[in-house]
C-alpha cells in the first residue's frame, strides 16, 4: 500500500503546483454559480413544480460544461509521463502496474470531489440564508451528491484509459471528451428508434446519464446505478493497466 499512497500524493500535489487546477475549480465554480444565480432568480419570478436541484443539474448546458472538466483533469495523467519518458523509468521502479492506475486514477478522483465540492455548498448556503426548505429536500441533495460523485468515477475512468493511449495530451484529452460524450448520447438513444420496445426503452435507460440524475436529484436512490458506474468504472481501469502492461513489456 505504501508505494499507492507515494505515487497518489505525489499526483494530487503536482495537480496543486500547477496553474492548471486553480483555472479549472475557479472556472468550474462561476459557471455553475452563475447557473445557479439564474434559476433562483427565474424560481423567484415563477414557481416550478421541480426542485431547484432538478432545474440545476437537468438541462444539457450544464453537462456540456461538465463534461469539459474530466479531459481537463486526466490528460496529462499517463500521456505527459509518456512524452517526457518518465514512465519508463517508473516501470523500473518496484511499483506495479495497479498501483500507478490506481494511485493517479484515485489522486484525480480526488481533485475531481475538490472542485465538485463548491458546487454544493452552494445549496447549503442557500439554504441557510434564506431558510427557503421548499427548494430541496436533504434527501434530494444526498441523492445528487451521490450521483455527481458516481458519474465522476466512471468519467474519470475514462479519461484515465484516454491517457494511456497516446503521448499527446491534446489527443488524451479530445479522446476522453469523445467518450463522455458518447456515453452521455447513448442514453438518449431510447427516444430515437425504441419506441415500439419498451423493453429496448427499458435497457437504454439504463446507461442514460440525465435519467440516473433525474431520479437521484429527487431522492430516489437506485442501487443499479451504483452497480453500474462502479462495475464499468473497475472495467476502464483494467483495460489502463492492459494497455500500461502492454507498453511495459515493450520497453
Amino acid at each position: 500500500m505504501r508505494p499507492f499512497f507515494i505515487l497518489f500524493l505525489k499526483e494530487l500535489r503536482a495537480f496543486f503546483l500547477s496553474p492548471l487546477a486553480y483555472v479549472v475549480m475557479a472556472l468550474f465554480m462561476f459557471m455553475n454559480g452563475w447557473f445557479l444565480a439564474r434559476f433562483v432568480e427565474a424560481l423567484r419570478v415563477q414557481a416550478s413544480q421541480h426542485s431547484l436541484l432538478y432545474l440545476m443539474f437537468e438541462p444539457g448546458w450544464f453537462w456540456m460544461g461538465y463534461f469539459f472538466l474530466f479531459p481537463l483533469l486526466t490528460m496529462r495523467l499517463f500521456a505527459e509521463e509518456r512524452k517526457l519518458g518518465t514512465l519508463e523509468t517508473l516501470f523500473t521502479a518496484p511499483v506495479r502496474t495497479s498501483q500507478v492506475v490506481l494511485g493517479k486514477y484515485f489522486a484525480t478522483l480526488t481533485l475531481y470531489l475538490i472542485v465538485l465540492a463548491p458546487v454544493i455548498l452552494y445549496f447549503l448556503l442557500f439554504q441557510a440564508i434564506t431558510g427557503e426548505t421548499a427548494a430541496f429536500t436533504p434527501g434530494s441533495l444526498l441523492g445528487t451528491t451521490l450521483a455527481l460523485v458516481l458519474i465522476g468515477m466512471f468519467n474519470t475512468a475514462i479519461g484515465c484509459f484516454a491517457s494511456s493511449l497516446t503521448s499527446n495530451q491534446l489527443i488524451a484529452a479530445m479522446l476522453a471528451f469523445v467518450g463522455v460524450l458518447i456515453h452521455y448520447f447513448l442514453g438518449f438513444l431510447q427516444y430515437f428508434g425504441a419506441g415500439t420496445s419498451s423493453l429496448l426503452a427499458e435497457k437504454l435507460s439504463y446507461f442514460s446519464t440525465v435519467e440516473h440524475m433525474r431520479a437521484y436529484s429527487d431522492g430516489l436512490i437506485d442501487s443499479r446505478p451504483i452497480v453500474y458506474y462502479v462495475s464499468f468504472s473497475a472495467v476502464i481501469l483494467v483495460l489502463t493497466h492492459h494497455v500500461l502492461e502492454h507498453r511495459k513489456w515493450k520497453v
